[in-house]
């Protein structure tokens, strides 16, 4: 033994003891990460640790198989290490504080160059022995044959929301039969209120299912990156969702507490029947105040801006703050002053009458709570929850997303029990109608609309590992059954495949080229409209499958914002599957024309 250290044999076995326990500790609280989307150029995850001591600060050391570029937690900041292979994430001021009970669970995004894989860990320090989470199953649904090109339909989806855009139009418009529009909208105190998305085949702004649409679509991306990224179109989804989050900055005015909500009279809209391009009617403007609450579209425009927090912090920092900064006041307007906007603003009952704003503010709280951390947001989403199996999911049932979204942040089996129940209500055996040839037949107004929304939240709950195998093989039969797997043989998509509607419900599409003259004798016309709406779904079929392409038929023909969005996103889900070898064998179709 070295001189001056005069260690007996008890001392030194004590000592060892406490290093074997140290190491053992250490080694224990070292959770398994499982990748969970991974494409080339980067991949996504979700770390879960659950907390067994009392915590006022908190490290986590991050460790990959190989090396990673960069990664972006929101609520941790983040320090690289080991040329990759580490990174260490401390909390922000904000989320110091983590309780024995807790589950702390960091969403994490790798840059990486190539596509890899690589077995992930995480450690945090001081955290005993125990804390650990196992990683959670995963169920392989493989072994099935794409019967449609899933990216090509996302892709042409993209189209039509540009094709939807009001404003002055960028010098990039890929709609070349569109142009400038609607550049006189204002509100009150003449505030700028251009741009945004028109709503359907008219040209009214409603913000509730402009901003329900938005949230679904920004849910699909972050949801599935590697889908908009394998199929180039990555830049395109931000063009394109960035013209609805640039609206709602400008609807927001907060010296004022003044949520604007609605642009343009319905009736007045719905009689003319015209190019965009060509309105002359008044628009008036219609907002939301403290005496004239809207708690739903508050909620609703504060998730999507939330969301679009998260899609745009790494490409867009400064802006990214913008749309957070404005979530945050735009919730808490529509938490302090609760109410329905329909019964604020009557114009908007006509068309979209609300049932209620619960729905809407748990989901305004639970993308405030993934963009923040912030466990007070959280609270929140619980107290707005609703016991109760939704009707669906649209721009008016918000009940099944924070319903899901609860159950992905708790795991709590309440949450799961609720989700379940909604698809024993969709799947076959359930209370929904099922046509002929198999959709999901919930309304006649928008089939397609809802068969496309609830295939979305299907593949959201089978990535959280609720009955994975099966719903991602009834979200696929949904979405094939719109691209095609029908009686007619048709893609409900315009311009998919070589067989689709030609004559949507859709003013400016009916239009000939400028200068001629449109008036509602192009509604009345027969054959095809002269512009081609590419990527835009119509309403879709009756309940016994049948369908008819007429334009003057806006029950079945008729297109909008919401009638794409969770199509749309489920269509990235798939793409997803099909990028992971993980898309399901399903049984031949029914019918294919």
């Amino acid at each position: 033994m070295a001189r001056g250290i005069n260690f007996n044999n008890k001392k030194l076995s004590d000592i060892m003891l406490v290093l074997v326990l140290a190491a053992l500790a250490a080694a224990a609280s070292a959770a398994d990460v499982t990748i969970g989307n991974h494409w080339n150029g980067g991949f996504q995850a979700k770390a879960c640790v659950p907390i067994t001591t009392e915590l006022h600060s908190w490290k986590a050391h991050l460790k990959f198989s190989e090396a990673v570029d960069t990664v972006e937690v929101g609520t941790a900041d983040v320090q690289k290490l080991s040329g990759g292979k580490e990174f260490v994430l401390t909390n922000k001021q904000w989320n110091a504080d983590e309780h024995a009970g807790d589950t702390l669970c960091l969403d994490i995004v790798g840059h990486t160059t190539g596509d890899i894989n690589p077995k992930t860990t995480i450690t945090i320090e001081g955290n005993v022995a125990g804390a650990t989470q196992a990683p959670p199953k995963v169920v392989h649904t493989g072994g099935g044959t794409a019967r449609y090109n899933y990216g090509e339909a996302l892709g042409k989806s993209i189209l039509f929301y540009d094709a939807q855009r009001s404003g002055k139009l960028p010098a990039n418009n890929p709609i070349k039969w569109r142009g400038d529009s609607a550049l006189g909208d204002k509100g009150d105190n003449g505030e700028d209120l251009t741009g945004g998305w028109y709503d359907a085949g008219d040209h009214v702004k409603f913000s509730l299912p402009m901003s329900s649409s938005s949230t679904l679509l920004l849910w699909g991306y972050l949801q599935w990156k590697d889908a908009y990224a394998t199929t180039k179109q990555t830049d395109k989804f931000f063009d394109m969702i960035k013209w609805p989050l640039d609206y709602y900055l400008k609807c927001w005015i907060p010296a004022s507490q003044t949520l604007y909500a609605q642009v343009g009279e319905g009736n007045d809209d719905h009689h003319f029947w015209g190019r965009a391009e060509d309105m002359k009617m008044a628009r008036p403007a219609y907002k939301l105040t403290p005496s004239k609450p809207g708690s739903d579209v508050a909620g609703e425009i504060a998730a999507s801006l939330a969301a679009g927090y998260m899609a745009f912090k790494e490409r867009d920092k400064a802006y990214a703050t913008k749309l957070l900064t404005a979530s945050k006041q735009i919730y808490e307007f529509g938490k302090k002053y609760p109410g329905k906007y329909s019964q604020s603003i009557s114009d908007a009952g006509q068309f979209y009458s609300s049932s209620g704003f619960k729905d809407e503010m748990c989901e305004g709280a639970m993308w405030l709570y993934k963009a923040t951390g912030d466990k007070s947001y959280l609270a929140d989403a619980k107290g707005y929850h609703e016991n109760a199996w939704a009707w669906a999911l649209g721009w008016d049932d918000k009940k099944i997303a924070c319903q899901l979204m609860l159950y992905e942040a708790t795991k709590d089996t309440a949450y799961k029990d609720e989700v379940e129940g909604f698809f024993k209500g969709w799947l076959p055996g359930g209370s929904i109608t099922y046509t002929p040839c198999g959709q999901a037949w919930r309304d006649q107004w928008g089939s397609n609309r809802y068969a496309g929304d609830a295939a979305f939240a299907a593949l959201v709950a089978a990535d959280a590992g609720l009955d994975t195998a099966t719903y991602r093989k009834w979200a696929v039969g949904q979405i094939n059954y719109i691209l095609g797997d029908n009686n007619y043989g048709i893609s409900y998509q315009i311009g998919f495949g070589s067989k689709y509607p030609r004559s949507p419900h859709h003013r400016s599409a009916s239009c000939p080229d400028r200068p001629a003259p449109c008036t509602e004798a192009n509604l009345h016309s027969s054959g095809p409209s002269p512009q081609l709406l590419v990527g835009a779904i119509v309403g879709g079929p009756g309940k016994d499958d049948s369908y008819k392409d007429n334009r003057e038929d806006y029950v079945h023909n008729e297109v909008a914002c919401d009638y794409n969005s969770g199509f749309q996103s489920a269509l990235a889900g798939l793409t997803h599957l099909v990028n992971t070898k993980e898309l399901p064998a399903i049984p031949a179709p029914k019918c294919h024309g």
